[in-house]
């Protein structure tokens, strides 16, 4: 896919400088990433220390009692890899808790539950550490809507949020991540089983083409399907999760009353 191939150390200097530069406007030290074992939060997590130093990187690891054996593995191999700061906390007993009132509760219902519990604590940590809560959602995802409101999808600043997945392999293996992390299959993990592309029934590499079309290159559908020798229905489906979740990427609407409602 030469049209997503990207220029890395230049990216991977201005995504530092990037973080250098947001921390420095708010006057902060201290990053707090959600460390999953995945790709994404380790490549951020890289990114972190090479911009604010190896000590002012706290990677947080948030078992649910379902979170496979393999991730957690995973998320220890980055931390020790990336020689950052990190900590575990189990969210079984708070989650389990609540759905003792909700049995009937589907996977999707609870993954986001865990998603927004997870970013609780790294908002709390946040506060303790007196630091910034830097996100790990990548543009794929991001366009997608494949992630939770005020869960994966809240940060203070995302420094990856402008790269397709594919696009953050590169960057990988720029920074040199673990094989097994780079090679394993991208899941949110909320629950067992679960694999990005058994949830989207596509692979990235389809996915990040018809993104880039249509996002960056502003393309409409016919065109890509016409011009890029990629199927109508692959188009389709992927146009159709940016547009079904474009909810997602809007602030909360605040009714804006006119001044001769308010004070008349």
């Amino acid at each position: 896919m030469e049209e997503l191939k990207i220029n890395v150390e230049r990216v991977v200097d201005f995504m530092v400088s990037f973080i250098r530069d947001e921390f420095k406007k708010a006057n902060f030290r201290t990053a707090i990433i959600g460390l999953s074992g995945g790709l994404d939060s380790t490549v951020v997590a890289s990114l972190c220390k090479i911009a604010l130093g190896r000590t002012n990187t706290y990677g947080i690891i948030l078992p649910y009692k379902d979170t496979p054996k393999e991730a957690l593995d995973h998320a220890y191999l980055a931390g020790r890899t990336l020689g950052i700061r990190y900590l575990r906390f189990n969210i079984t007993p708070q989650i389990d808790f609540y759905f003792r009132n909700f049995p009937q509760a589907d996977n999707i219902r609870r993954g986001n539950k865990i998603a927004r519990e997870r970013m609780s604590i790294l908002y709390d940590l946040s506060y303790h550490f007196q630091g910034l809560v830097v996100g790990t959602s990548n543009k794929s995802e991001i366009y997608l809507g494949y992630g939770t409101i005020y869960g994966d999808l809240a940060w203070a600043i995302n420094p990856i949020g402008d790269l397709y997945k594919t696009q953050i392999y590169q960057v990988a293996e720029y920074l040199k991540i673990p094989e097994e992390i780079i090679k394993k299959k991208p899941s949110a993990e909320l629950w067992p089983g679960q694999t990005d592309e058994g949830e989207l029934g596509l692979s990235y590499d389809e996915i990040d083409r018809v993104l880039f079309y249509y996002i960056d290159r502003q393309m409409n559908p016919e065109d890509i399907v016409k011009t890029k020798g990629i199927s109508e229905d692959v188009v389709k489906k992927v146009v159709n999760f940016v547009k079904k979740s474009e909810f997602k990427r809007r602030l909360g609407a605040i009714a804006k009353i006119p001044d001769e409602v308010k004070y008349s």
